[in-house]
């Protein structure tokens, strides 16, 4: 998998102690339907991109005792989703572990509903959906136990 950064221990994006996995590519979305440049994690995007082995990822997660689960953010994960839904069935499949995982994604969800029923074949499936809006209220996520940065962001467990 492709990745800009990895934090073996996060406290901060879950309920649950997670690996959080920084993802590649975004199209920077909320920048264009803001029409301005406002994207935390803008700065991502110049930071250098690593090749790591699901198998290596799976197995430092797997691990250690601190991490319960998965979060996949930073950028946009469903632009690449081919390789999160290949690390997701070689974790579920030849690992065997159904912790749970996270994906923070931008998009909306009718936007992405051909990707969210393709991993709903897999257990504890979790998604948090919606653009950030600058300058909006942030607010309690019930689902993922953690504030997000706007209104009409929501997470919900798919599987």
């Amino acid at each position: 998998m492709r990745i800009k950064g990895l934090c073996d221990e996060d406290f901060v994006n879950y309920k649950k102690p997670s690996m959080t996995i920084i993802t590649c590519f975004c199209s920077f979305k909320c920048d264009i339907e803001n029409g301005e440049r406002c994207c935390q994690n803008s700065t991502l995007a110049k930071a250098h991109i690593t090749s790591v082995p699901d198998d290596a990822l799976i197995q430092r997660y797997i691990n250690n005792p601190i991490s319960k689960s998965v979060v996949f953010c930073g950028l946009e994960p469903f632009d690449q989703f081919d390789e999160i839904f290949s690390f997701i069935k070689k974790m579920r499949v030849e690992y065997n572990c159904d912790d749970d995982i996270v994906i923070y994604t931008g998009y909306y969800k009718y936007e992405k509903l051909s990707e969210i029923t393709r991993l709903r074949k897999f257990k504890n499936i979790i998604v948090k959906y919606g653009r950030f809006i600058p300058n909006n209220t942030n607010h309690f996520d019930e689902v993922l136990g953690v504030s997000l940065a706007s209104m009409n962001q929501f997470a919900e467990k798919i599987s």
